[in-house]
């Protein structure tokens, strides 16, 4: 039987998907993959059908905002389990914040769902093919994604915390 480990499966990946992989870590024995945002659906379908590695469970999908990365501001993040193997993979894909379009992956993994709503409703990615992408927990009139990093993280105005008021 083969052993189903971090190294087996950056070796199948990379003979199915080369040059679409575009850097692999092992932050805290985690295979981190980032790859090309078009493949997204493509590749956990592989990981989904693959005959030894069977990630059938797509754990969570969420978002991060990284202003200072030019090109790829906002990153879409999706975990998947092999329960036959007991080994996770974390996939990221980063996107411009001018145009924020990852293909969905509903059609994969049907949980992905409210995963895909939650993720646009926080930072705005949009998940393209998605049967229903709308706002799922903040209310529809809202007009920003308020887990961006766009605005400071204190009041400017605040006078509570001037030194006079600790005796400085």
């Amino acid at each position: 039987m083969t052993q189903v480990n971090n190294a087996y499966i950056v070796e199948e990946v990379q003979a199915a998907f080369g040059t679409d992989i575009l850097e692999q870590q092992e932050p805290y024995g985690m295979l981190t993959l980032v790859i090309n945002p078009a493949k997204i659906a493509e590749m956990l379908s592989w990981f989904k059908q693959h005959p030894i590695i069977q990630a059938g469970f797509l754990t969570d999908i969420s978002g991060a905002h990284f202003p200072d990365l030019k090109g790829g501001e906002l990153n879409a993040i999706y975990h998947i389990q092999s329960m036959t193997h007991n080994i996770r993979v974390r996939i990221k894909c980063f996107v411009p914040i001018e145009n924020p379009v990852i293909p969905s992956v509903v059609s994969v993994y049907a949980g992905a769902n409210w995963m895909e709503r939650e993720t646009y409703d926080y930072y705005g990615i949009q998940f393209e093919g998605h049967p229903n992408l709308k706002r799922i927990l903040n209310v529809d009139e809202m007009e920003y994604f308020p887990l961006r990093k766009e605005y400071p993280l204190e009041d400017g105005t605040r006078t509570d915390k001037e030194d006079k008021y600790f005796g400085r």
